[in-house]
């Protein structure tokens, strides 16, 4: 693997202004205007930076070169790169000033994580520190560096190798990585501590964590903000996980027993359904107020004194809501807490404070450690018949996280209802084919008028009918309705239509062909081969494909130092295969695959999984061939296989009909298809190797 070549800046503090990843497009924008004049002068940036996101919405052009006359007497001096960047914090600095300045150090509460403001809230620091004491302090590896001391960087230098963060993401969902592809020794190399991370931020995609501002080199150097942010996100999962129905049916006490409650229950985020919770039980114990939030509503102490009386009353002290003190009354508050076996996270000052963060990881303390809510059999049963079948509840679990790794403004906590407004499926399309949503015909959530709703579903299928996928007889409406069925094999297409634009930009640099699923298929067979191994699969619905042997040759072939080979089983009985698919989706986030399968896709052989692993692998080695200046695909050959630098040539599984491309097959596809498995085009049935 290629060790990792940043954007250097020699100035350090003005490098760590910056993530690696806004660098490289800060860098990427500053070299354009370059090859367009040749030298980038102070009057060239006006234009520019009006059109960046940090400043689009908050400065308009004239402002900003009302800001540069200020600064630069002549607007037609040259500019080098590093002065580019401190104009640009300049502009940062004035847009945040225009609204009023700061608000609040890292969020616990946003889905993503944001530089602007590279504050960070040590007692946010110290509350995390004393998780990761907790829940890590046993764990065989890391024990020798805990506790760790929140009032020291310890956890930043800790974070640096990668092995923490990856270990926090399996407390917070276990099994996620397999740990026995975690780089774990005392002094780790580059190429080492680079796959940790790599591993790290694909794995916290793949359980909800929103890391799009974020790089490995980020996390190398170990920005407290960035970090900070990160670990926050991954603690929130944790706390939050049984948040849900399918892990806590007796949620469905909050609501009355209808269909249309419980569904609007199954739809909230999860940090709401904790607040329904807390103000069912405030309304049972008399408490008068709506708690609206995690900050102002709880800073007086009282919600939290009148919750816990009613949920532990044993453990009531009267004093608590007898004092006038609000710092007295959360002092109490935590004692009382305490005495519940609540571990103690935040300070009454927090609590006073209104300290969203540490306020929301305490609430959900305490729904674990006792919720008070009711096991009626028969409430639980109906809540359990309400919950999704367990194919339906993957497919929404990958496309739900597919869509929250795409960086859009929207956060998905549940695909069947979030998507009903039709606003998310524009932002996604908008998103994989820019340019195609009129969003002056569009509508944004909170949407009053059903309507409304409609008219985003109609252009959502309008526009998936120019992309050529398979929508007949579905309306608009049908969205609206929540058809899981619909909705399901419309963001197939959608996700497979984005693979496909992914390995075109690849192919395009070479002038190549359409790349179809035969390619992907041969290209996979040329590479295992090319190792001198013999395993070649027909279909992405080969059988054989459950033992997990043919991914890990075909990763070892792309990257011959990261298949431990002592690792894997001979994948005969079903734990055999369990092991090697779990240890297949690590090896393949480590090198940089962002892929949201589960083990069970891999040893069932889901089709449409596979597919997605496939070409995730094809467009990382493609990516990573293309970034050495290598020649990637040739279209020589005249028959639209995918010509790699392998040594030995193999025959060509692709036909004569070079037209037949995945955007073709897409179109290929029926609802009932999508909805279930790939229908193989006509091209590949007819070929003496199948593809099915």
């Amino acid at each position: 693997m290629s060790s990792f070549v940043g954007v250097l800046v020699s100035d350090q503090w003005l490098q760590s202004q910056f993530t690696q990843v806004e660098l490289r497009s800060l860098k990427s924008k500053f070299v354009s205007v370059k090859n367009q004049n040749g030298k980038v002068t102070v009057g060239d940036l006006p234009s520019l930076m009006v059109k960046l996101k940090a400043f689009s919405t908050m400065l308009t052009e004239d402002e900003i070169r009302q800001i540069l006359d200020e600064s630069y007497s002549d607007m037609s001096n040259e500019i080098d790169f590093e002065t580019f960047l401190r104009v640009y914090l300049n502009l940062q600095g004035q847009a945040t000033g225009k609204l009023g300045g700061p608000k609040n150090s890292s969020s616990f509460l946003k889905a993503s994580t944001t530089t602007l403001l590279h504050t960070i809230s040590e007692s946010e620091k110290a509350s995390y520190v004393t998780h990761i004491n907790i829940y890590l302090g046993d764990d065989p590896f890391l024990k020798q560096f805990l506790p760790l001391d929140p009032t020291t960087n310890d956890l930043f230098n800790l974070a640096k190798d990668g092995v923490l963060l990856c270990k926090l993401i399996n407390v917070a969902v276990p099994g996620t990585i397999d740990e026995r592809a975690i780089n774990t020794k005392r002094v780790l190399n580059p190429w080492e501590r680079n796959e940790n991370h790599t591993l790290c931020l694909n794995s916290a995609k793949a359980i909800g964590c929103t890391v799009v501002n974020i790089g490995t080199q980020d996390l190398v150097e170990g920005r407290p903000h960035l970090l900070l942010g990160l670990i926050s996100q991954i603690i929130k999962i944790q706390l939050l996980a049984d948040l849900n129905l399918k892990k806590t049916p007796q949620l469905v006490e909050l609501v009355e027993d209808s269909n249309s409650d419980v569904e609007e229950l199954m739809g909230l985020a999860p940090e709401k359904v904790l607040l329904k919770w807390m103000n069912f039980h405030l309304n049972k114990a008399g408490y008068e107020k709506t708690v609206t939030n995690f900050s102002s509503d709880v800073k007086d102490a009282k919600a939290y004194a009148y919750l816990l009386n009613v949920l532990a009353p044993e453990h009531c002290n009267p004093l608590t809501l007898d004092t006038k003190d609000a710092a007295e009354r959360a002092k109490l508050v935590l004692d009382h807490a305490e005495r519940m076996g609540c571990k103690r996270y935040l300070s009454p000052k927090d609590i006073v404070e209104g300290s969203p963060n540490l306020n929301l990881a305490f609430v959900a303390q305490i729904f674990h450690q006792r919720n008070g809510l009711s096991t009626d059999s028969k409430k639980i049963s109906f809540a359990e018949r309400m919950t999704d079948d367990v194919q339906i509840s993957r497919e929404e679990r990958c496309f739900r996280l597919w869509i929250n790794s795409l960086g859009i403004e929207s956060y998905v906590n549940n695909v069947f209802e979030d998507v009903r407004t039709g606003w998310i499926l524009l932002e996604v399309l908008d998103k994989v084919s820019p340019g195609s949503v009129n969003w002056k015909h569009a509508t944004k959530p909170p949407i009053k008028f059903p309507f409304r709703k409609v008219e985003n579903c109609n252009q959502v299928v309008k526009i998936g009918k120019h992309l050529k996928f398979s929508v007949v007889n579905v309306g608009g409406n049908d969205i609206v309705q929540g058809n899981k069925k619909l909705i399901v094999a419309f963001l197939w297409q959608l996700m497979r239509f984005n693979m496909l634009q992914l390995l075109k930009s690849l192919r395009s640099r070479s002038r190549g062909k359409e790349i179809t699923d035969a390619d992907i298929i041969n290209w996979a067979n040329r590479k295992v081969r090319s190792t001198g191994r013999t395993t070649q699969i027909e279909s992405f619905k080969d059988k054989s494909l459950s033992n997990g042997l043919f991914f890990l040759e075909l990763l070892s072939a792309v990257e011959p130092r990261v298949v431990n080979w002592n690792l894997v089983t001979k994948g005969e009985s079903d734990e055999e295969k369990r092991l090697n698919a779990t240890y297949i989706i690590s090896v393949a986030r480590k090198i940089g695959c962002s892929i949201f399968l589960l083990p069970e896709d891999i040893m069932e052989v889901n089709q449409k999984m596979i597919l997605t692993l496939t070409a995730s692998i094809m467009y990382w080695c493609l990516q990573h061939a293309a970034e050495e200046g290598e020649t990637i695909l040739s279209p020589a050959n005249g028959n639209g296989s995918i010509n790699t630098l392998d040594a030995s040539p193999a025959p060509s599984v692709s036909g004569e009909d070079e037209s037949s491309s995945l955007c073709g097959e897409i179109s290929s596809l029926t609802i009932d298809d999508a909805a279930s498995d790939i229908t193989v085009s006509s091209q590949a049935e007819n070929e003496d190797t199948p593809v099915e």
